[in-house]
């Protein structure tokens, strides 16, 4: 009963930088579903259960992503180990590797069909986005949000 006659807790509204990570990291989950789309046309496209991981990693990044306006700081450490550092790590391994062991870019980028390249600037799009949704998340206003009793729940 005495719940009824506090006055409603204000909630601290969103700092910019943090509905530009907000942002940056749904523009990189799109990214991700793009590329994933294009590669339904390559000769060896994605099967089904890779399509369902996918789409259930995409779903729980965007879950994740958009909890990110509760301020509770867990979300935020998640969010920049896992999609950050983890998801970042999975987008390089790849083409590191791979010009690890002598592939050479401009060949390979010479080489390359339409969809090839699509996808090569769709991943550059996806990680570009990334590193923008990570610097704005660790922003001094966002961390101060992220300290702030105030802040949404």
């Amino acid at each position: 009963m005495t719940d009824r006659l506090r006055p409603a807790r204000r909630l601290a509204p969103l700092p910019d930088p943090l509905r530009w990570s907000i942002t940056a990291w749904l523009a990189a989950v799109g990214f991700g579903v793009a590329e994933t789309a294009v590669c339904l046309v390559l000769p060896d496209p994605p099967t089904a259960g890779e399509l369902a991981a996918r789409s259930g990693v995409y779903a729980v990044v965007a879950a994740a992503v958009l909890a990110l306006a509760s301020g509770r700081p867990a979300v935020r450490i998640a969010v920049a180990v896992v999609v950050g550092g983890i998801g970042t790590l999975s987008l390089i391994a790849e083409p590191v590797a791979w010009w690890a062991v002598g592939g050479s870019p401009g060949t390979f980028l010479a080489a390359a069909d339409g969809a090839t390249l699509l996808i090569v600037g769709l991943r550059a799009a996806h990680l570009l986005a990334v590193i923008i949704a990570m610097a704005a998340m660790f922003h001094p206003r966002v961390s101060a949000f992220f300290r702030s009793p105030a802040r949404a729940t």
